[in-house]
């Protein structure tokens, strides 16, 4: 007799409620906030900010106010984690942001509101956020079981991408269509269906994550940031690398707004196919990176030359239809570049270092993009959005031959030993949310 085949499983998302619930509140929080973000800059780009005014410094303020609080608020952000319960942090600040939206939106259709209204609720919004994000990757284990920890985070991150993709298309549509009003009446929506979902939900493994993190007796102590750092010089190399090039690729969210409206002439909807090519870029870059031959820093090193040529071809052939190629292209980098260097960093930094190592990564990365959203934005009211392409791309190419030729001695370092975690390169994502090419959030 033949066998009966093993039943096949449901994914994590059908056969666990309740992570089903917070997974469902993670894509509407997120994807409330990538909208806004898109969405606001086009207002600023498009309607609120005149021809003659400073439409790529309004812009770059906006996106540099966003991005604040994710990197300033890091340690208080931390503290409430660890001391709060995860789903009271959840559901107060998907909360808080949904009233923060509704007060926003209850102001725009009483009378046409400041910018510096959008302004506040950015920075707001954006502190809610960067207390939302990291305390959901933290409280995975009180939802899933041990066995499942893995195919849940692999639905967590690939989400954060899905719904930024979702966030981007929709926010230049709904401004075209509804103004500002529509955006932050979306988002109030959002953000507390969100709410609602993680107060109704029970963390069912809550209880025994608390007891299995009570200290054990003669653990060592915890390491400082700047020591974990300084113990591996030969990755702060690449980190150097990868912050020099942040400078140069995160411009590109103030760079599509002001090509889009001075160049293409062309309204909201192509703001959502640029912001479409890059996301799905990201997407197949993600699934494919870990298949690319050769060292990671060689690998590294032609992506982003690679980018660098993908980011200057809108500044040499003007069109839409060159801009989402040239932007699809760019998010592939971003992904391969993402995969590959993960996976790097999973085997030459010992396990106890790796909580504090991709903490400090992400702040050092995320730091760069307030600057880059500020010097791009000033220089787009000076230079043409063509000439920001082309500079763009001049940046990136030194930064891919100084971590090419870097390579030689990160991808073997004379003082990696055995201690180091070997894991397989197609299963870094899983481990961190961290990218050394990272997006707006």
């Amino acid at each position: 007799m033949t066998p009966a085949a093993a039943p096949r499983r449901l994914p994590i998302v059908l056969r666990n409620r309740a992570f089903g619930a917070v997974w469902v509140a993670q894509i509407l929080t997120q994807a409330a906030g990538r909208m806004f973000q898109v969405g606001v800059v086009w207002w600023l780009v498009g309607h609120a900010v005149g021809a003659d005014g400073e439409r790529g410094l309004a812009s770059g303020a906006f996106l540099a106010v966003s991005t604040l609080p994710a990197v300033a608020l890091a340690p208080l952000v931390a503290t409430v984690i660890a001391r709060c319960p995860r789903r009271t942090v959840l559901g107060s600040a998907a909360a808080v942001a949904g009233l923060v939206a509704a007060a926003t939106a209850g102001w725009t259709c009483a009378a046409s509101p400041p910018t510096v209204v959008a302004y506040g609720a950015a920075l707001l919004l954006a502190g809610c956020q960067a207390l939302f994000d990291p305390c959901l990757t933290t409280s995975v284990p009180e939802l899933v079981d041990d066995a499942d920890i893995e195919a849940a985070t692999g639905f967590e991150l690939a989400t954060q991408s899905l719904a930024g993709l979702a966030g981007g298309l929709l926010g230049p549509l709904v401004v075209d269509a509804w103004d500002l009003t529509g955006i932050v009446s979306g988002c109030a929506g959002a953000y507390l269906a969100a709410a609602v979902l993680v107060s109704v939900t029970r963390f069912p493994r809550a209880a025994v994550v608390a007891d299995d993190a009570d200290p054990a007796e003669g653990a060592p102590a915890r390491r400082t940031l700047r020591r974990i750092l300084a113990d591996h010089r030969y990755i702060r190399r690449v980190l150097l690398c990868f912050t020099a090039a942040n400078v140069f690729t995160t411009a590109v969210y103030v760079v599509m707004p002001l090509y889009t409206r001075s160049v293409l002439h062309a309204h909201g909807a192509t703001v959502a196919a640029l912001e479409a090519g890059l996301g799905v870029g990201t997407l197949l870059g993600s699934f494919t990176g870990a298949r690319l031959p050769g060292a990671a820093t060689t690998v590294g090193g032609a992506c982003l030359a690679l980018m660098a040529a993908a980011l200057g071809m809108p500044g040499l052939i003007a069109g839409q239809t060159a801009a989402v190629a040239a932007l699809t292209v760019a998010g592939w980098c971003v992904g391969a570049i993402g995969v590959r260097f993960v996976a790097l960093f999973q085997r030459m930094v010992p396990a106890e270092d790796k909580p504090g190592f991709f903490a400090m990564m992400q702040a050092l990365l995320g730091a760069t993009f307030p600057l880059s959203s500020l010097v791009f934005g000033a220089l787009g009211d000076q230079l043409s959005p063509r000439a920001l392409c082309v500079l763009q791309a001049v940046g990136l190419l030194p930064v891919a031959v100084v971590l090419w030729w870097s390579g030689r001695r990160i991808d073997a370092p004379p003082e990696s030993d055995g201690a180091a975690e070997a894991v397989p390169a197609g299963s870094a994502g899983s481990a961190t949310g961290a990218v050394p090419l990272g997006e707006a959030r």
